[in-house]
């Protein structure tokens, strides 16, 4: 086991480690098999050449070779290092300044085995959710931020390193891209191509941001959108004996089983992998396991009926539990589902993201690279079936909604019924996204999943930032908002009240928590006091999911209740990036794919680190408040409602803020009249 000194000291050529075998005892990520030319195979051996002295060539160039042709990437798994991968407390880790270690803490945490999905292809969520491309780019930037001052800025091109550069102690201490592609060729098979050469890389969000806190990072925004699909379409408050089925318990779908829990229904997540669904209740996430549909539709009847909340995992592919429902719908006349959705890494269909029905898991992993052709038309006919099963419980009073996974995307592709309007906003269905229905609304109220990760590794402190979140929200839903805004403080203040009962940290001591701008700033200037008075052990990092109020600009889901054309631009994202940048973040992160993905979605995050000093709350001041108004400002700007309501009391907050805000057609038939020609 080597030290964290050792980690940092660089990549390891004098001598070269000893090769590594997979590990059969973790997880591993689909083979990729890809029709290489024998030119692409020998430009990605050349590329992975380069961070080694020419004088291990001889010994890795083969090594690389197999790699590539046996998992369709070089991981360097030889360069794995032999430690164990968790966040650790901020003095412990060998830097010159603590922004480096902060970054460190995250890093490791995104690698952690029980928060990452591959942890030895760092892959952390989303089936191919990158940290690092290789380890040797781990390895090598862990060695440049144990070297780097706070007059530095690393640099990260899609996981690679490029180097430290003189900037400020003003300037951000990392600045990330992930996927960045020339607009024309950011196409998924162009992609798969740039990966295996080892020059690009998927991030996903939060893995490639270093940003990412396990499944608890979607459970709260997974319980909002539970609640507030029965509020508006099963008109109740109450879930006791409502049954919400999905699938998917990897990264971010983990979170599915939890939040149905906490919401008071009955849910009911497939999984095909036993090794993901059985991580997930070893968790405690998941209450019951069963991996026979008789069983599992008798715990349903009985929990329905007693009206108990219940997660129950099913080792299986949900089609095969959809079609069970309808035969049982049929055959009784009893609908036993409520609420639908799908969580599965649709985005990524054909590599391991989606299942097909006609397969065991482990057949479908060896016909993906055996013969991907047959795997992918078998994919499409899954989705078919998906659908099929899902459009007939919908008939009869099921309330299905697409979690921005881009399952309706997907499944539209392979010919299923999905009723995809045409035209310009051909980004709607049949069955709505969950932003356009439900989220897309409680964006524009400025309210989105702020996060904070206390870098002490203690869970007292975060029992002290809970505490002090939950006495702002409270305070804040006193005041005389509007009845929308006082819903989504009473509804976030339970939910703080309640989090640390729920059991939901899986490594570092992180919380997620939907607040407005205002609710932001002022949490995070109290994390900041209460380092500074000593209450809190260490620094806090503060951030964010990319998905959220500004941070997104992805018409199939978070910009997919934007109606004036420009859902398809990705202006928001990209100036929000570059505001965080010069306004205080210690680091940002800006990435090409992201939840519905590579091509689909542009999308940044940041982390900014609270270690007590005026300087940072300055920082959190300034970043915060762009950071949450440039959403509300574009949403605004596009004719939503809650949004520019917003943004009106945000400016009569803040007399420095100046925003354009739209008007309205008042009489529709005008425009109409407008085109004319007789006008």
């Amino acid at each position: 086991m080597v030290s964290l000194k050792d980690l940092c000291s660089g990549i390891p050529v004098d001598p070269l480690p000893e090769p590594r075998p997979r590990d059969d005892s973790v997880a591993h990520a689909p083979i990729r098999m890809l029709d290489l030319t024998r030119e692409e195979e020998r430009l990605a051996v050349q590329n992975a050449l380069r961070y080694f002295p020419s004088h291990c060539h001889e010994s890795l160039a083969p090594e690389f070779a197999i790699e590539l042709r046996t998992y369709g990437h070089i991981y360097m798994y030889r360069f794995r290092p032999d430690v164990e991968m968790r966040s650790r407390p901020l003095p412990e880790y060998p830097t010159k300044c603590q922004s480096a270690a902060a970054i460190m803490h995250m890093i490791m945490n995104n690698l952690d085995p029980r928060v990452a999905q591959f942890p030895h292809e760092l892959v952390t969520y989303g089936g191919n959710g990158q940290v690092f491309s290789n380890w040797a780019q781990f390895l090598l930037t862990m060695h440049y931020l144990s070297e780097m001052s706070e007059e530095q800025t690393l640099v990260m091109y899609s996981g690679h390193p490029m180097g430290l550069y003189p900037s400020s102690q003003a300037a951000p201490r990392l600045i990330i891209t992930n996927g960045m592609m020339v607009p024309n060729y950011s196409s998924r098979s162009l992609y798969d191509r740039l990966f295996a050469l080892g020059v690009t890389m998927y991030g996903q969000m939060t893995a490639g941001s270093y940003c990412y806190i396990g499944p608890q990072g979607i459970v709260h925004g997974t319980t909002l959108t539970l609640l507030n699909a029965a509020r508006k379409h099963l008109n109740t408050n109450d879930l006791g004996g409502k049954v919400f089925v999905s699938a998917g318990l990897g990264g971010m779908s983990g979170a599915q089983a939890k939040a149905a829990v906490i919401c008071g229904c009955v849910g009911v997540i497939a999984e095909v992998s036993e090794e993901a669904l059985m991580k997930r209740y070893r968790q405690g996430w998941l209450q019951e396991v069963v991996a026979d549909l008789d069983n599992l539709v008798a715990l349903l009847r009985n929990a329905r009926r007693r009206r108990k909340p219940l997660s129950i995992g099913y080792h299986g592919n949900v089609v095969d539990v959809w079609e069970r429902l309808v035969v049982e719908y049929e055959a009784s006349g009893d609908l036993l589902c409520d609420l639908g959705s799908d969580q599965t890494s649709c985005h990524n269909p054909f590599q391991g993201g989606y299942y097909p029905a006609q397969l065991n898991y482990q057949d479908a992993r060896d016909m993906m690279h055996e013969d991907p052709v047959k795997f992918k038309n078998l994919v499409q006919d899954s989705l078919c079936r998906h659908v099929e099963a899902i459009n007939k419980l919908a008939s009869r009073g099921m309330f299905f909604f697409d979690y921005g996974n881009a399952f309706l995307l997907e499944a539209g592709r392979a010919g299923a019924d999905v009723g995809r309007k045409s035209g310009l906003h051909a980004t709607t269905f049949r069955y709505p996204s969950y932003v356009q229905d439900i989220m897309g609304d409680i964006f524009s109220l400025g309210f989105g999943p702020f996060r904070w990760v206390c870098t002490s590794t203690d869970p007292s402190d975060l029992e002290k930032t809970d505490e002090i979140a939950a006495t702002i929200i409270e305070e804040l839903s006193k005041k005389e908002v509007p009845v929308s805004v006082k819903q989504q403080f009473e509804d976030n203040a339970r939910w703080i009240r309640e989090a640390g009962q729920h059991q939901m940290v899986v490594g570092s001591q992180a919380r997620i928590l939907y607040s407005d701008q205002e609710g932001r700033v002022a949490i995070a200037l109290a994390f900041n006091k209460a380092v500074a008075d000593g209450h809190l052990q260490s620094p806090v990092v503060i951030s964010r999911d990319h998905h959220d109020v500004s941070g997104t600009d992805s018409p199939y889901r978070e910009t997919s209740n934007i109606y004036d054309g420009s859902a398809l631009c990705a202006d928001m994202a990209v100036q929000n990036v570059i505001g965080d940048s010069f306004r205080g973040a210690t680091w940002v992160a800006l990435h090409n794919g992201g939840g519905v993905g590579w091509g689909e979605v542009m999308n940044g995050g940041f982390g900014l680190l609270l270690d007590g000093s005026q300087e940072a709350a300055h920082k959190a001041r300034a970043m915060l408040a762009w950071d949450v108004s440039n959403g509300v400002s574009r949403r605004s700007w596009a004719g939503n409602a809650n949004a520019r309501e917003t943004i009106v009391r945000t400016m009569a907050a803040n007399p420095g803020l100046r925003v354009t805000v739209p008007h309205e057609v008042e009489d529709d038939s005008l425009l109409d009249r407008a085109l004319n020609p007789s006008f």
